[in-house]
């Protein structure tokens, strides 16, 4: 059993130490900006964030879980919390082969880097080519979560 709330000041070191030990994008961790899970006993186990770019695109990310507690849903559990209320339309980036984990809370794949935000074709761009040094056949992929045809209304 675990629970999820707003992060505190004093999550800071525990959020950035399981980034850093998932090797996730380290820049733009702003403890505000997350939701942390713990378990029973109150002990970090999880966590993600929505961050707003310069340019004011927002992307779901940082989104990690200790190796104990990973497949057991906290990842889809921070999902759901963080996705509640936020605004749309929303990116995220994650390896090619995550795409089916985020596809069932609606996010699709953008093909076309043309129509990604500078920000994430940017930021593509750079680990493509950091990719080919590996010769891996994964690759970054950018996701949107679109607005709805609600959201998309100048007035309401």
């Amino acid at each position: 059993m675990f629970t999820i709330r707003s992060a505190q000041a004093s999550d800071e070191k525990a959020i950035k130490g399981l980034i850093r030990e998932t090797r996730l994008n380290p820049l733009g961790l702003k403890w505000p900006h997350f939701v942390v899970a713990e378990d029973e006993q109150g002990v970090f186990i999880g966590c993600g964030q929505i961050k707003t770019h310069k340019d004011g695109t927002r992307e779901l990310a940082s989104i990690a879980v200790v190796k104990g507690w990973r497949g057991r849903d906290v990842a889809s559990t921070i999902i759901h919390q963080l996705l509640n209320g936020a605004s749309r339309p929303l990116y995220l980036m994650c390896g090619s082969r995550l795409i089916p984990f985020y596809q069932p809370f609606g996010f699709e794949e953008i093909s076309d880097a043309a129509a990604m935000p500078a920000t994430f074709r940017r930021y593509r761009r750079f680990v493509d080519w950091m990719s080919w040094f590996t010769r891996s056949s994964e690759y970054l992929a950018v996701m949107v979560l679109p607005a709805t045809p609600y959201e998309d209304r100048a007035e309401y």
